[in-house]
């Protein structure tokens, strides 16, 4: 009963983030979930929450998605997700958690120590989403160096906000009929994305209170911050 409660609590918080910045949440959450519930079973219901919780955030900011550049991210990472749910599939959990938690905190350090950006050349940027595509059909976690193209192409905050929830959408959306296929969605999870329904709500509820009202820079240090101990909690 306690694990559910704490499984819950980091679905709310995790989500909570989501909404402010649309990003991060499930880079967050899946570390301490995997701790709390297994690997599977935390892709399994986190890729559907995130996949609800993101819906509103688009719906919300409907107007401001920029198309043309939302058909250009699907597709590089589309490609690049269908590779790594294979590669989910080959390699040991045991090797895959330990290269997940080298990524996290690899990407946590260089958000708070390395604040310059650079411009870098189209193909690169293509490369960045088709490798964002693997990592999120790997470990539902992609969204670190979706970010790194997004910034460059999407400089007002919520064109980025609505265009990047957007992404999730349809990413989590195919990754679900993926788990459905693989046989992923046992009773216990079922039961769990039911529940969540409630921290899904309060979550948007302060996610959006929260983005009208904190200063972005500084919550999103605290995110990293928070990333960098998810990550370090896996290598314990």
């Amino acid at each position: 009963m306690l694990r559910e409660f704490v499984f819950q609590f980091i679905l709310w918080f995790a989500n909570t983030v989501q909404t402010i910045t649309g990003f991060a949440g499930n880079l967050l959450a899946m570390p301490f979930s995997i701790r709390v519930v297994g690997m599977q079973d935390a892709k399994t219901v986190i890729n559907l929450f995130s996949m609800f919780g993101c819906l509103v955030v688009a719906v919300q900011g409907r107007r401001l998605i920029r198309w043309r550049i939302l058909g250009k991210i699907l597709l590089c990472m589309i490609v690049g997700m269908s590779v790594g749910v294979c590669l989910a599939e080959l390699v040991p959990e045991g090797q895959l958690l330990l290269i997940y938690a080298v990524l996290v905190i690899l990407i946590a350090v260089r958000k708070l120590c390395w604040k310059r950006d650079f411009d870098l050349p189209e193909w690169f940027m293509v490369c960045v989403l088709f490798v964002a595509g693997i990592i999120h059909g790997m470990f539902l976690s992609g969204g670190a160096l979706l970010v790194v193209y997004a910034l460059s192409v999407l400089p007002h905050k919520d064109e980025f906000r609505a265009t990047v929830a957007t992404v999730w959408i349809v990413l989590d959306g195919i990754l679900a009929v993926v788990y459905g296929f693989q046989g992923h969605y046992t009773v216990l999870n079922i039961e769990r994305i039911g529940v969540s329904m409630l921290a899904l709500v309060l979550s948007a509820l302060a996610g959006n209170y929260l983005y009208h009202r904190m200063n972005q820079e500084m919550f999103q240090i605290l995110t990293y911050v928070l990333i960098l101990i998810s990550g370090l909690s896996l290598l314990l």
